[in-house]
């Protein structure tokens, strides 16, 4: 990929690399309760691997 990226492009691989991350840790005891411990990357909306789903950005 080119090094200098057209900003609308840059802007579509940030979001994609937002979604890789997990759920922020104090939604767990918001969902589930204080007594639950579950994983936060259980509950992200969406899970993307570099390695195992390619973009189209």
């Amino acid at each position: 990929m080119a090094t200098v990226k057209h900003p609308s492009r840059k802007q579509r691989l940030a979001k994609l690399g937002k979604q890789v991350k997990w759920a922020p840790f104090w939604t767990v005891p918001k969902k589930y309760g204080t007594g639950r411990r579950v994983h936060p990357g259980r509950h992200t909306a969406v899970k993307r691997s570099w390695r195992r789903t390619k973009s189209k950005a």
